[in-house]
């Protein structure tokens, strides 16, 4: 947010950051409009005593008393009929001199999340304010709920849901978080729990004070239950991902938490979008001893993004979660607004999940960042790679955040690839045949870091596919690539 000595009267225009305000006649009433939306949106400077000219520019017109109207500002912004909140210190309300002429200079900031709404009278569905481009504009009811969902201390998913059963959770998402649990922390007394109490130290499960009974948390439900069970609590529940390479149809592939294929829960959603994502993102052959290293930092961003789009959703919000693929941009969309400025989001060093629960559900199994360091970290490693930093992008009615990953032309399989509809196997063979036409068999073994018998298998394949032939002998020869 600027600051006044920033401020160039003679230049500035209103925005997103700015209001002037003549106040010929004391305090205006739009001043509580102002104050509401620059409190629940960025904050804002809002000057006193200055005229807006025809060409959009402004002039100091002075206040002839400025003591006696900032006492009178004082007063009103301490009066609960007025404003329901002050957010402001002493220092935040002065009296400037410029030219020979006062202004009341009053910095807004924004309001912290617990605050929030700040609104204008008594009645926060009818005070409660936002800013964007075109001035302050009055928040629909529901955008009212959303924000005052968000002023808990305890998170969203940390609910107790008395609806819905224990019993009812997809026992096979339990186990196959289980299994990552072990793997990673082998020997860990929470191992031998029982699924029920395992649960119950995750967070996905507590005990109701009132019947004595165990039931999941909404964490719980939304990372191990079935989406008919999950959408009790969550009507508007909807997970959808997208690929979109072929310009003729809607998508190329999808997977959606309604189909009744599989669970339609958090957890089974992000393996199967993650590996759909990174399937094609190009794999440095690396040794670890003997053991081939395919986890680049390209994946971990990958990784970091999409659970930061699940952990960051009002999953009572509409239009639910989609990501979407394309040739040279993924996108990934949630329900909800950060919970803190994209300024303090970029900065590092501050985070505050609307799913803490699960961020730390995933983070048990290594992945995630918790300590807010996780945007600066995807920034780095994709402007290193890609040459783009990752965009982001907020909408409100409804509230909306969408984060953009450019890609490098090639660095997805190019159209070719892509008509044919090769596995993953064909595109690492078919790959490392495009970088050298004269590559062994054994080598593209270790290239691709596959066996023998499937690196037979793929060329097989992809001479059957009219795409590869071979010229000359095994070991004198090399690969055509037909076009």
């Amino acid at each position: 947010m600027m600051n006044f000595e920033e401020l160039n009267i003679e230049t500035l225009k209103e925005g997103n950051h700015f209001e002037a305000k003549l106040a010929k006649g004391g305090i205006p009433n739009s001043l509580w409009e102002t104050y509401s939306s620059f409190a629940n949106t960025d904050g804002g400077i809002i000057l006193l005593g200055v005229k807006e000219n025809k060409d959009h520019t402004f002039m100091i017109e002075d206040i002839e008393k400025p003591e006696q109207m900032v006492k009178t500002f004082w007063d009103n912004i301490n009066n609960k009929k007025i404003v329901n909140i002050n957010i402001l210190s002493n220092s935040d309300v002065e009296i400037k001199e410029i030219g020979g002429k006062h202004t009341i200079c009053i910095t807004v900031p924004r309001a912290e999340r617990i605050y929030r709404p700040v609104f204008k009278g008594t009645d926060m569905f009818a005070g409660t304010y936002r800013r964007n481009g075109e001035g302050d504009y009055l928040c629909s009811k529901e955008e009212v709920s959303a924000i005052f969902r968000d002023a808990g201390q305890v998170t969203q998913d940390n609910k107790i849901i008395t609806e819905i059963s224990l019993d009812t959770l997809c026992k096979e998402t339990i186990a196959h978080y289980r299994q990552r649990f072990v793997l990673i922390h082998q020997g860990h007394v929470w191992n031998d729990l029982s699924d029920i109490d395992f649960l119950k130290k995750l967070g996905a499960a507590k005990i109701n004070s009132e019947d004595g009974k165990v039931y999941p948390t909404a964490a719980g439900l939304l990372m191990f239950g079935y989406e008919s069970e999950i959408l009790y609590e969550y009507p508007q529940y909807f997970l959808d991902y997208q690929e979109h390479f072929d310009e003729s149809t809607r998508w190329s592939d999808r997977i959606v938490s309604s189909s009744g294929e599989w669970s339609g829960n958090l957890f089974d959603f992000f393996f199967k979008t993650f590996n759909k994502l990174s399937e094609d993102v190009k794999k440095p052959f690396i040794l670890n001893g003997i053991t081939r290293v395919d986890d680049t930092p390209v994946h971990k961003a990958i990784r970091e993004v999409l659970l930061n789009t699940l952990a960051n959703a009002d999953y009572y919000g509409r239009r639910g979660v989609v990501i979407k693929k394309y040739k040279d941009h993924f996108s990934f969309e949630n329900p909800g607004l950060f919970r803190i400025s994209i300024k303090e989001a970029f900065d590092g060093g501050v985070s505050d999940p609307r799913n803490a629960t699960i961020l730390k559900m995933f983070s048990m199994i290594d992945i995630g960042e918790r300590a807010g360091s996780g945007i600066p970290g995807i920034v780095s490693v994709w402007s290193k790679e890609y040459g783009y930093e990752p965009e982001y992008f907020q909408a409100v009615n409804p509230e909306r955040t969408c984060t953009v990953l450019k890609l490098k032309s090639d660095s997805l399989n190019d159209s070719l690839n892509d008509s044919l509809n090769l596995s993953d196997s064909e595109n690492k063979v078919f790959s490392e045949i495009k970088k050298n036409n004269a590559v062994t068999i054994e080598e593209l073994i270790k290239l691709a870091g596959i066996s023998e018998p499937t690196v037979n298998r793929c060329l097989k394949s992809l001479k059957e596919k009219g795409v590869l032939d071979r010229e000359g002998s095994k070991k004198t020869g090399s690969w055509k690539i037909l076009e």
